[in-house]
């Protein structure tokens, strides 16, 4: 269960009592919230003038959403590149991101990094071929 934001009252006090002349730590330990709770509703209320609460969840976007073009344009050039190499080509660009923010940007386009028969995966000397089907074998009853 996902938590609720404050009350829009309370911002309101506590950020009124800030703008009164008391330091955002003190308002907050008056108000029972964390301090940096209280510097941030104040940061936000001199930047925007409103301290309601954001939508929760939802998409925030990634650094790789201006790359998409290029990305995509990648994998069709270099069809057998590994997301570490694009990990690598990406820090050559500036664009610092974890190997799983690649691969999620990639699922969600439906493009899978898995080796097909073209591009035989190694495997252990000992397993030569599939395991067999037990479907169709007579059981012991």
């Amino acid at each position: 269960m996902m938590t609720r934001p404050y009350s829009l009252d309370l911002r309101e006090r506590l950020v009124s009592t800030v703008l009164a002349g008391t330091s955002a730590r003190a308002a907050a330990r008056v108000f029972r919230v964390g301090a940096a709770t209280a510097i941030r509703w104040v940061e936000r209320w001199r930047a925007e003038e409103t301290v309601a609460a954001r939508p929760i969840g939802g998409s925030r976007g990634t650094p790789l959403d201006g790359e998409e073009a290029w990305l995509l344009a990648l994998i069709v050039e270099q069809s057998d590149i590994t997301l570490e190499e694009i990990h690598s080509r990406l820090a050559e660009r500036g664009v610092q991101v974890a190997v799983s923010t690649i691969w999620r940007f990639y699922d969600r386009r439906d493009i899978s990094f898995k080796k097909n028969r073209s591009r035989q995966r190694a495997g252990t000397p000992r397993r030569q071929g599939s395991a067999r089907s037990m479907a169709g074998k007579p059981t012991l009853a």
